[in-house]
């Protein structure tokens, strides 16, 4: 398998990982930080997984049910015909309250013939540490290891226990059906109760998107992203992962690999932004609520990324025994990046608590309580931002005075004074405006550069970053401003190849980058767009999205020459930015003959 070709189930408590031949080969349980179960993706040998072996005379397609996170696969050889329905289920019970267990479900169905197949079960607890031990307990299999935690997995079926173990071949015959479990279960399970799981888990996701708003251009897109930023939400704390996946490299080979299974504080502004233009807003004030009971009280000690249970120490280790995705070594669990001092934080935060304000209504009590954050941010980027730091790509050599850290400083003081305005406290707004003005100022001199005609990555450099692009974003600058469109046309001949964007181009911690960062190159389509060059824009982006897998995922990078997807899958900051971007061509939708085809 050359690519991330893969389809993600869930059902906002885990998720898992099912490839175009219908392996299962990647799942957390009972949630997504959990120990895997399934880790052949990480290690092909002996990572374990579950997958149907067939003949080569099947020819095998893939595709999600209608508006679902619902999977088909479908196996057939002219004769025999099977279809593989995957999901996990999610279905609101009589209480309102959500039935999402940790389970796979697999319902087989017969379409025609007698297929012809083998299971194999070879599930790999704890990540493969130990040896995991398989046995027929006549209603189940039971999975479990030796020597580690106390775990076990389940696995229900209506075919043949002792078929599975030994890998018998198996006549399909009727419907049938496979549940993998963390959990025992206490009511017996057969064909009937999967069929009606299956039929409420497609009522869930179809009345979701039902309630999703609905956009005039590139909605099939849309919607596919957007169910899976659904799965990629932890239903318990409101938290949105970045991915769902753990050292999926940045390049085949390189050592750019982390485990992304946590929260980034970062990606809220966007993520709250995004999912409430989709209509979802009770999901964007979970989240916001998530982000509020991370903040301390009146100190500084602010992290930028959390686990999704709002977990404040996310050591790092690495897991020797695994010989890598595609042997790109090491795996790491945990991420060190959550003791990096950033202070983009503090803008972002800002930005949150001011959608907070003007989004959402708020008690006098939670508006007090904000507003003593607000003033304690202020106060700390008035004490901290001349100083130099990681930015936002987590450099982890050198500090420096980064573009993008100023900015966003900038941000925490202007949408102070912003929110200030909305709760008419005046006192301090003339001492915040003058430290607004002082911010801008020294950005305006410092991150200029007149010999390369742009805003580069920090003060004194020659480097372009994409992240400059944002300046637009955040209000910084205006979209046709000449220092604004002088900067994407510097980015885009520093970093853009063949509408595809580096993050940057210096040399890092690990040398220089050699893939596409995905939500660079949607933000550099965002800006072409913004500064009038709008038809390259819509080349930019028609052409992106054929980059993604066969199923419209995306990962968190992209391949310059071989296109194919790289980094941890599937990817919410670039599902966040294709939203974003293609809503933005949605709101000048008047001139519709830009637009073509228009999907839907």
């Amino acid at each position: 398998m050359n690519n991330l070709d893969y389809g993600i189930i869930g059902n906002c408590k885990s998720a898992a990982l099912v490839s175009k031949t219908g392996s299962i080969d990647w799942c957390c349980l009972p949630i997504f930080d959990s120990a895997s179960v399934f880790a052949k993706l990480l290690d092909t040998e002996k990572g374990g997984c579950t997958s149907f072996e067939i003949s080569e005379d099947y020819k095998i397609t893939q595709e999600y049910l209608w508006e679902t996170n619902i999977l088909s696969t479908t196996f057939d050889d002219g004769t025999n015909s099977f279809q593989v329905l995957d999901f996990m289920p999610r279905y609101e019970k009589r209480d309102k309250k959500f039935y999402a267990p940790p389970d796979i479900v697999r319902f087989i169905r017969l379409i025609k013939g007698e297929p012809k197949f083998k299971i194999i079960y070879d599930p790999q607890l704890e990540y493969a540490k130990p040896k995991t031990f398989s046995e027929d307990k006549e209603e189940y299999i039971e999975s479990y290891t030796e020597g580690g935690k106390y775990d076990s997995l389940y696995f229900y079926t209506d075919f043949d226990n002792q078929d599975i173990l030994n890998r018998n071949e198996i006549t399909l015959t009727k419907n049938a059906f496979v549940l993998i479990s963390y959990h025992e279960k206490l009511i017996k399970q057969d064909i009937d109760r999967v069929y009606l799981k299956f039929q409420r888990t497609k009522v869930y996701w179809m009345n979701w998107s039902d309630a999703t708003t609905k956009y005039p251009h590139y909605q099939h897109e849309i919607m596919r992203s957007a169910l899976t930023l659904k799965v990629l939400t932890f239903e318990k704390s409101g938290a949105v992962l970045a991915a769902a996946t753990t050292s999926l490299p940045e390049t085949i080979g390189e050592m750019r690999n982390w485990d992304y299974r946590f929260c980034w504080v970062r990606d809220a502004s966007m993520v709250i932004r995004v999912i409430s233009s989709l209509g979802h807003t009770k999901s964007a004030q979970k989240f916001l609520q998530f982000i509020m009971n991370t903040i301390p009280d009146k100190d500084e000690k602010m992290q930028i990324m959390y686990g999704i249970n709002g977990e404040k120490e996310l050591t790092e280790e690495t897991l020797d025994h695994l010989s890598g995705y595609q042997d790109s070594k090491p795996v790491r669990i945990g991420n060190a990046a959550y003791i990096q001092r950033q202070n983009d934080i503090y803008g972002i935060l800002m930005e949150v608590i001011y959608n907070q304000f003007i989004k959402f209504e708020n008690t006098l009590e939670n508006s007090e309580e904000l507003w003593t954050i607000v003033r304690g941010i202020v106060k700390i980027v008035g004490e901290h931002w001349k100083e130099p730091d990681k930015g936002i790509w987590e450099l982890r050599t050198e500090d420096k005075h980064f573009t993008f850290s100023k900015l966003l400083c900038w941000v925490a003081v202007d949408r102070a004074i912003k929110i200030a305005q909305v709760l008419t406290r005046t006192r301090d707004l003339e001492e915040w405006k003058t430290l607004r003005e002082k911010i801008y100022n020294d950005i305006y001199e410092n991150a200029w550069n007149d010999e390369i005609g742009a805003y580069t990555q920090s003060y004194g450099s020659k480097a372009m970053d994409a992240s400059t692009l944002l300046m637009q974003q955040y209000g910084f600058i205006e979209p046709k401003d000449p220092r604004f469109i002088s900067t994407v046309q510097a980015t885009e001949r520093e970093l853009c190849q063949d509408g595809l964007m580096y993050r940057y181009k210096n040399e890092d911690d690990f040398g220089k980058p050699s893939s596409s960062f995905t939500i660079c190159s949607f933000w550099f389509i965002d800006s072409l767009y913004k500064i009038g060059e709008e038809k390259k824009a819509i080349k930019y982006f028609e052409q992106l999205l054929s980059y993604s897998n066969h199923l419209g995922l995306y990962s968190e990078d992209i391949d310059f020459k071989t296109k194919r997807l790289l980094g941890n899958f599937p990817q919410a900051y670039s599902h966040l930015a294709l939203i974003e971007t293609a809503i933005n061509f949605s709101k000048d939708s008047n001139q519709d003959d830009r637009f073509k085809p228009i999907f839907y």
